[in-house]
């Protein structure tokens, strides 16, 4: 199958889940059953279009995708962190946070759409950009595993204070929308960088980055009351983002098979969701949010949140 042919199908697939996300997940009621419902079928969905992808093209370019996709899954984990950390800072609650997160999907895929065609013609350009985005990973890891709290202040913001100079008026709304794109380009700065490291197709780039993005809404809402049970799960993406930075870093040395980076993507990140489930267990708090945006009290163990 062709790339323009391939492009459509993706296309297709994407705008079709989204229309299912936005006018028909929440239209009887949300419930933490039925979120978690519609985040495995999510979760399905992505893992399934690797099958789609393999049928139409070929099993490399399926096993990229794959890869990316847990890749980009994972990181979008820690974004949901932030969003409930801007929520409560913006004192925005129920069905507005659904929306304001509906709105904040579209515009993650534009910029990403952008990021990533911008991230494949420099790779294009110069190989050395493939050294400059492992470094850039492997710094970043560092120091999300270093961080130990994370407060969202709206009022501090660049993203409100440039839309309040140019809409005075703006209320918690429109600042809620401007802390969310300025967040997801932050990220993008990192996840981007790390589905590059897997491939430089940027038509599967660009899937793997939009199926990870579908399905955030059902996500947040499954995950918004668990968050504090996952007090290693930013150590586990600093892992992820150093691995991929050195798998980067040693392109011109050793190639990392496909597989094998699935395989110690998955067990790191399975690592640091077992390990949290049992130091819940000894008592140790994770992300909680409290009604001003804050999060928490420093814990016996160390906690590292991305800002």
């Amino acid at each position: 199958m062709s790339n323009v042919t391939l492009w459509v199908v993706i296309a297709a697939a994407i705008a079709i889940c989204l229309f299912l996300d936005f006018a028909v997940f929440g239209r009887r009621g949300i419930t933490t059953r039925s979120a978690a419902i519609w985040s495995v079928a999510w979760l399905a969905i992505g893992l399934g279009f690797t099958v789609v992808i393999w049928a139409v093209d070929d099993s490399r370019r399926a096993a990229e995708y794959a890869t990316g996709y847990v890749i980009e899954r994972s990181l979008s984990l820690d974004n949901l962190f932030v969003f409930a950390l801007i929520f409560a800072a913006m004192g925005i609650t129920g069905d507005e946070r659904l929306r304001l997160l509906a709105l904040g999907i579209v515009g993650a895929l534009v910029l990403r759409a952008g990021a990533i065609a911008g991230g494949a013609a420099l790779l294009d350009l110069f190989h050395v950009t493939l050294y400059l985005f492992g470094a850039l990973l492997i710094v970043t890891g560092i120091k999300l595993a270093r961080r130990e709290e994370v407060t969202i202040e709206p009022d501090k913001s660049f993203a409100v204070r440039a839309l309040r100079k140019v809409y005075p008026a703006a209320g918690p709304t429109a600042a809620a929308i401007a802390l969310i794109a300025a967040t997801d380009v932050v990220f993008a700065i990192d996840s981007i960088p790390a589905i590059f490291a897997v491939t430089d197709d940027p038509l599967i780039v660009f899937a793997a980055n939009a199926f990870a993005l579908v399905g955030l809404r059902s996500l947040y809402v499954l995950l918004a009351d668990l968050l504090q049970r996952f007090v290693y799960l930013d150590f586990g993406l600093a892992a992820i983002l150093v691995f991929v930075g050195v798998k980067m870093m040693l392109t011109d040395v050793w190639k990392v098979p496909i597989w094998l980076s699935l395989i110690v993507i998955v067990v790191i990140l399975g690592g640091a969701i077992v390990a949290s489930h049992f130091a819940v267990k000894r008592g140790v708090r994770g992300h909680s949010i409290d009604e001003h945006g804050h999060g928490p009290e420093p814990p016996k163990a160390p906690v590292a949140n991305r800002g």
